[in-house]
């Protein structure tokens, strides 16, 4: 191969130039893609609209979870806590301060920010898989406690009323289009947010992290600093994404709010496939959830097997999922965190 390599010279610059082609050519189609999506009110029906709603909210809560845990190593099984807090939290403010919904969204988000300080204390404690597990107990107690809530309909859980489900805009159809855009804007924030936070200086110490939190930590990163506040920030954007759920559903219990099946458990399994510690992957991860829900979902417990061992088969064909395959294979990057030097295309 090597000796294959010295016969073809300038090989390695057209490789080169078609890797810039594609880095020039990628951002002009994501853009063509978002402004389709977009306009998706103009072209797809009511049912097609709420896939894609569904779609875009677990897009925004793999993200999270894949840059908690796929760029600084805390794998949390208790994200469905923020879920909750946020759903719950923006119930309140709508119902009993009467904020408008898209402001009772953002401030439910920067409330599930403060609650994350005291949580994170306590989850930090911990290590490895004892970490894991108290995320998870976390979530139960938070549970638990919303539970115990009468004003919030207690264990039974409570509806919004409908005329703040009105105010977000006059018609039927036009409030399924507002809902729809809120889900994109989550869902492109989520993707493009963690690409710009890799692109900075943050973005560097979260890769030393991710690559060795010692050596990290022996080159001055304050990694258990830069960790807890990764951890109160994707808090806060997974409130946002639970309280764009449950306005959705127009009703929250704790029981649905706090499922780790539903926001915890499929977005493992949705970053697992795609690829973790990627931002395509669960992109990638999310089409692939969809697909085999949408195929496959009549079959009962069967397609809940067929989840288990289509995971198993991806980590068994390549652990870095599906997306870590494709680029160990030189499929080029959609989104590039490195910096590079004027001129310099390699």
């Amino acid at each position: 191969m090597r000796d294959a390599t010295i016969l073809a010279p300038g090989s390695g610059q057209k490789g080169r130039a078609g890797r810039a082609m594609f880095r020039g050519f990628a951002p002009l189609a994501l853009a063509v893609l978002i402004a389709a999506l977009a306009a998706a009110p103009l072209w797809a029906g009511r049912a097609d609209l709420r896939l894609m709603m569904e779609l875009f909210s677990f897009l925004a809560l793999a993200s999270m979870w894949n840059l908690l845990a796929g760029y600084t190593g805390l794998i949390s099984v208790g994200q469905q806590a923020f879920v909750g807090l946020g759903g719950y939290l923006f119930f309140a403010l709508a119902m009993f301060l009467g904020l408008h919904p898209l402001i009772a969204m953002p401030v439910a988000a920067l409330l599930t920010m403060l609650l994350a300080v005291p949580t994170g204390w306590i989850a930090f404690r911990l290590q490895g898989a004892y970490f894991a597990i108290g995320t998870w107990v976390i979530a139960e107690v938070y549970r638990l406690g919303f539970a115990q809530v009468p004003a919030l309909g207690g264990g039974s859980g409570t509806s919004l009323p409908t005329a703040i489900a009105k105010s977000l805009a006059d018609g039927r159809m036009m409030r399924e289009y507002v809902m729809f855009w809120i889900a994109l804007g989550l869902a492109v924030a989520s993707v493009l947010g963690v690409w710009l936070l890799l692109r900075s200086r943050w973005g560097l110490a979260l890769t030393a992290i991710r690559d060795s939190g010692e050596a990290a930590e022996s080159l001055g990163v304050p990694t258990r600093r830069v960790t807890f506040l990764v951890y109160v920030g994707t808090a806060g954007f997974t409130a946002a994404v639970g309280a764009f759920i449950f306005l959705q559903k127009l009703r929250i219990s704790p029981e649905a709010a706090f499922s780790v099946n539903d926001w915890t458990a499929f977005v493992i399994f949705i970053v697992v496939i795609g690829g973790i510690g990627t931002i395509e992957g669960p992109i990638v991860g999310v089409l692939v959830f969809f697909f085999l829900r949408e195929t496959f979902a009549d079959y009962g417990t069967w397609y809940l097997i067929g989840l288990g061992l289509t995971a198993i088969a991806v980590m068994l064909v390549d652990r870095r999922g599906i997306w870590g395959a494709l680029r160990a294979r030189g499929m080029p990057t959609l989104f590039p965190t490195q910096r590079r030097c004027p001129g310099d295309e390699g």
